[in-house]
């Protein structure tokens, strides 16, 4: 509402009133129009036009002449009003209702033209019709009044709406002008929802006067709106009934509130779920607390409200310490630290505590304490200040020295280094550890340019001279390793460890290096390495020159097939492969054939390696044996001889005294006829015997077969005077030979069975013996004229010192079966001899022969 004099209207204030506003100056020239303004005309007045350009405008929108309403403005303070039907294109006609108000400005005079639409003015009555001045200004304030409010307004008589501002028409979302005089229920016929509201509403209203409600309202194009809706019916009549609806937007308060609704279920939800645990106090004293508290301590919530704060802390130090802490938050606003709280059960548990004021202002309105578990850190931290400190211990008890160095010089040494350096932590610490460097200006001690590109867990290794306090040079061995410490500080650890000793034993170790390899060179025996995966020669003396008939230097590098002839590498490569298998030592002797006559060669082959490691070298040591075999050779030979003398001796006297006795058994038989039958079988046997040492005079060992046999004939054919035939059939019937222990038994089987058949055999018929040879065994078949008795077996035959008896029990068993068998008019008598009791000559010695535990081998030598 515009007064008689109204003051300077603002720019803010202009453009936001809802009343058409235009601005003249006293030459009639448009200084400004609102936009009210231009939603009335299709073409409003611009600012700066003159009042001949604005005249007509002027005139179409107030219904008077605006040069002399200027001048009569001039003149005087009263405003000027008029009422005017304006015709808009495309849309109803529009009542409109101006007034004009002159007023002062720092620019000079100005006129201030305000515009309304006249539609919700009320018809005055026909008695009325002479209204006064101050009646018709309280009309138009409150139709400003009625278009002005932010809420929706209309008045109905009888569910007929007589009028409504504009406010109310856009928010029921219908066009202007076009509700007056209309059914309600026309209107609303359109949204069922706000018609069944005021159908109930007007139901109410008849009862009690007054109705309220919430109603969301969709106007098409635009977001749906949130409204509340409230209607009072005027009077107590109801014929006619009038109400005033008034309909107030609260769309924003009710987001609002739903943001509010949200944002308290989100504080509650994070005040519970959060788990951190959240506790507010005032006055010392605990408020509430969420359940993650009440979870760390143990503890009910409902049971902290109203216990102090201080009651939580399981020290008493801390307790004592409260007025500080909440000193600093009332300077600060926020505390942060760590307390140990005790839970219901007595236990410990370490958290991270943190005080914030609830207005950073106002202490008195309390703060906010969150407690975070760190019980699991805490007890880590103490667990490495006791692992560290028991690390130290360790490392006071190792005997390599470690030194530790910060920004400031060495922070810490073990016993090992403090006894290395001679002297006590107190000595060092702070110092430089160049202080037990050499002079030497490029000591890893001094010179430390290596340590700034070592990362974190990097070492370096170096080899260095000490300088202990006491004088002391000495060498160490040590890795210099990058680490960051508490507070991210950077150190370096160096490990020393003290090889002076390990230095004077590898010299030492060089030196007998160098005079074992002096001895190896100067050895008469050939030395050979050889590598034990390319059984390639790695070093040689020059003794293994004779051995491999080559230059230990061009031998080098080279395989057995490189330097010997195929079949020598053949058998080295074979015995040198067995040593590697086995990983044992092997010996060998070997025969060459050189240019200057056979060569024994005796070799050994050892493995070399280290305790749990593969074998990697094969070490050959070769010696020539030829003079010592050749005189072992000469010994050996004399000794046969020697013995083989002795033993022709012997069985020539064994068999010079069996042929007396056989003599004197004879002059026995002579004088004494009656024994001399069996006299004569004795002499026969110690004939026998005799012939079998006879046989062993000129040779040694084994007989052969056909000799005992021939000379056994010959002696009975000298006993008896009866002539007998020896025949020899089959392959290799001479090569057939009797062992020692066997021969005297055959010899003297063969005695009786040859007097056996001259006996029952008599006649100048000549007896027959036959050697018959066969590749497995020999049979000896005596055949002589006679006639075996019926059902004759040799089973039956008793045992006894003559005869067959004698026989059967002087053959051995296991390799000689006797039978007797008739052949016409000959009885045959055989001897099936059998190995072992008999054997074959053995076939010449081959080129490779083994003895006992050696193996020589016959090389023609290139």
């Amino acid at each position: 509402m515009l007064p008689n004099s109204p003051p300077a209207v603002d720019d803010a204030w202009f453009d936001l009133v809802p009343l058409a506003l235009i601005e003249f100056d006293e030459q009639g020239r448009v200084q400004r129009a609102n936009a009210a303004l231009a939603a009335l005309l299709d073409a409003p007045p611009t600012a700066g036009s003159d009042l001949q350009q604005a005249h007509a405008a002027v005139q179409r929108l107030c219904g008077w002449d605006a040069p002399l309403t200027l001048m009569a403005l001039a003149a005087g303070d009263t405003p000027m009003q008029a009422q005017v039907t304006v015709p808009r294109a495309g849309q109803p006609t529009i009542a409109l209702h101006s007034q004009v108000w002159a007023t002062d400005s720092p620019q000079g005079r100005r006129f201030l033209c305000a515009i309304r639409e006249a539609a919700l003015t009320r018809p005055l009555p026909a008695q009325a019709s002479g209204l006064t001045a101050q009646q018709g200004q309280l009309l138009y304030e409150l139709a400003t009044i009625l278009e002005s409010s932010p809420a929706g307004i209309a008045y109905l008589r009888d569910n007929t709406l007589v009028r409504c501002n504009r406010r109310f028409e856009r928010m029921l979302g219908i066009q202007p002008g076009t509700m007056t005089g209309q059914s309600l229920d026309t209107l609303l016929e359109s949204d069922p929802r706000i018609n069944h509201v005021v159908a109930r509403a007007t139901a109410e209203l008849m009862n009690d006067g007054q109705f309220e409600n919430e109603l969301e309202i969709s106007v098409p194009g635009l977001t749906p709106r949130c409204y509340t809706l409230s209607i009072r019916r005027l009077g107590q009549s109801v014929q006619p009934l009038e109400v005033i609806a008034v309909l107030s937007d609260v769309t924003r308060l009710r987001t609002q509130q739903a943001q509010l609704e949200a944002l308290g279920r989100d504080r509650d939800l994070m005040f519970s779920l959060s788990g951190v645990g959240i506790a507010f106090v005032r006055d010392g004293l605990i408020q509430s607390a969420n359940p993650a508290l009440s979870h760390l301590i143990e503890a009910d919530a409902a049971t902290l409200a109203g216990r102090p704060l201080i009651s939580l802390y399981a020290n008493d130090t801390d307790q004592a310490r409260d007025p500080e802490v909440m000193s600093q938050l009332r300077r600060q606003g926020h505390w942060h630290g760590e307390r140990a709280l005790r839970r219901a059960n007595g236990t410990t548990l370490w958290t991270e505590m943190a005080l914030r004021l609830v207005h950073a202002q106002r202490a008195e309105e309390g703060f906010i304490a969150s407690f975070v578990n760190v019980d699991a850190r805490h007890r880590a931290e103490q667990d490495l200040t006791l692992q560290a400190d028991r690390t130290r211990a360790i490392l006071d008890s190792v005997f390599v020295g470690i030194v530790t160095i910060e920004r400031n010089g060495i922070a810490w040494m073990n016993r090992s280094a403090r006894r290395m350096f001679g002297g006590d932590l107190a000595d060092f610490i702070g110092q430089p550890l160049s202080t037990v460097a050499t002079p030497d200006l490029d000591h890893p001690f001094r010179l430390t340019d290596y340590l700034d590109e070592l990362q974190d867990g990097q070492s370096h290794t170096f080899e260095c001279q000490v300088v202990g306090r006491d004088g002391r040079v000495f060498w160490v061995v040590g890795n210099a390793v990058v680490t960051y410490g508490q507070q991210n500080r950077r150190q370096t650890t160096y490990a020393l460890l003290d090889i002076d000793r390990r230095r004077e034993a590898e010299a030492q170790s060089a030196e007998a290096q160098a005079t074992l390899q002096r001895i190896i060179e100067m050895a008469p025996m050939a030395i050979q390495v050889v590598d034990a995966e390319q059984l390639t020669l790695v070093q040689a003396n020059q003794a293994a020159a004779a051995y491999m008939a080559l230059e230990t230097g061009c031998a080098l590098g080279r395989t057995p097939e490189e330097v010997y002839d195929p079949d020598r590498a053949r058998a080295l490569r074979a015995d040198m492969q067995a040593a590697l298998d086995t990983g044992e030592a092997i010996h060998r002797e070997y025969l060459l054939q050189a240019r200057s006559g056979p060569q024994v060669w005796d070799v050994n082959y050892l493995p070399l390696r280290h305790e749990g490691e593969a074998t990697d070298q094969l070490l050959v040591v070769a010696s020539d044996i030829t003079e010592q075999r050749a005189a072992e050779k000469a010994r050996l030979d004399a000794a046969i001889a020697q013995r083989e003398m002795l033993v022709r001796e012997v069985h020539h006297r064994i068999k010079n005294n069996l042929q007396g006795v056989a003599g004197l058994l004879q002059q026995i038989a002579a004088r004494k006829p009656e024994v001399a039958p069996a006299i004569s079988e004795v002499v026969g046997q110690v004939q026998a015997i005799a012939q079998v040492y006879g046989l062993q005079v000129g040779t040694g060992g084994p007989l052969r077969l056909h000799s005992v046999i021939e000379a056994i004939a010959q002696s009975v054919q000298r006993t008896f005077g009866r002539p007998i035939s020896l025949q020899m059939e089959g392959p290799r019937a001479c090569d057939w030979l009797l062992p020692e222990a066997e021969s005297i038994p055959i010899a003297l089987s063969l005695n009786e069975l040859l007097t056996n058949a001259h006996k029952h055999g008599p006649g100048p018929t000549p007896l027959q013996c036959m050697l018959v040879s066969t590749e497995q065994a020999v049979c000896i078949d005596i055949l002589n004229p006679g006639q075996l008795p019926p059902e004759f077996s040799l089973d039956r035959v008793r045992g006894g010192v003559s005869g067959l008896g004698l026989v059967r029990a002087l053959l051995p068993r296991r390799s000689a079966r006797l039978t007797l068998a008739q052949h016409g008019e000959m009885v045959r008598t055989r001897i099936e001899l059998n190995p072992p009791g008999i054997h074959l000559i053995a076939p010449p010695p081959p080129v490779c022969a083994e003895g006992t535990g050696q193996q020589i081998t016959l090389w023609p030598q290139s």
